[in-house]
């Protein structure tokens, strides 16, 4: 199912996307962005979960590979919780599938809604300022398992939030600044996009035509935000933070 927008709909959603993809690969919460703006155009609540996980997908994508390359994120250290954000995030998307459209059409926004009261809420944080892109030894792989397949699920099931909720493990959970956090989030929030986008394209439910246009916007301005990251650290990246929930707390205010 596709819908047919307009040229105008069509540049409004590539700016969403442009300005997602780059807030998402700063501090994630790119997609509490993009569902809100699918939703506003009319479109199914299925078909906006689908689409999502297919613009995500080229976002976490970009950023991810941008972070490995800077020798920030080496996936080989993180095997344990990739295994566990891959069962999550498939077992989380075939359950959402079944749910009707009725009840997610309500859903979404509470959970955008809940999710960017979370990202506001003043929490006191000690972070250390030089990036490791290594887990301490200390920590059992359990952990890794638990929190990849707790994080993954709720991303494969719903997903507003999910980059920040990463973000915020990573470093509550591993101890890892701002910058290295953000790498674990966008090649974390990759796996779980993927094997969601995998799951809905079986399922149907993805609009091709609006998803690739702003896939490709947001694979760029993910790009860039994760250059502004590496390049400029936690004090470019905790402002961002910020922004985000005010944008999108603005945007439910409008649409809602």
């Amino acid at each position: 199912m596709e819908l047919s927008p307009d040229f105008a709909t069509l540049l409004l959603l590539g700016t969403v996307a442009l300005l997602a993809g780059f807030i998402d690969a700063v501090a994630g919460g790119g997609g509490m962005l993009v569902m809100p703006a699918l939703l506003s155009i009319g479109m199914p609540p299925h078909l906006v979960v689908g689409t999502n996980k297919l613009i995500g997908t080229f976002g976490t994508f970009s950023a991810s590979l941008t972070f490995i390359r800077k020798g920030l994120f080496q996936p080989a250290l993180w095997r344990a919780m990739s295994f566990g954000t891959f069962a999550g995030a498939l077992t989380g998307a075939v359950l959402i599938y079944l749910m009707s459209a009725g009840v997610l059409k309500k859903l979404l926004p509470l959970a955008i809604l809940l999710a960017s009261v979370y990202l506001i809420w003043p929490r006191r944080a000690h972070l250390p300022v030089i990036s490791s892109p290594e887990p301490p030894a200390a920590q059992p792989r359990s952990v890794q398992l638990t929190a990849g397949g707790l994080i993954g699920f709720y991303d494969g099931f719903i997903g507003p939030g999910t980059g920040a909720f990463w973000m915020a493990a990573a470093m509550k959970l591993f101890h890892l600044d701002l910058v290295a956090a953000a790498g674990v989030a966008r090649f974390m929030n990759f796996i779980s996009n993927l094997t969601a986008l995998l799951t809905f394209t079986m399922l149907g439910n993805i609009d091709y035509t609006i998803g690739l246009s702003m896939g490709a916007l947001l694979m760029c301005g993910a790009f860039l935000g994760a250059q502004s990251a590496i390049r400029y650290g936690a004090p470019f990246i905790r402002p961002v933070f910020l922004l985000v929930v005010v944008l999108m707390a603005g945007r439910l205010l409008v649409t809602g």
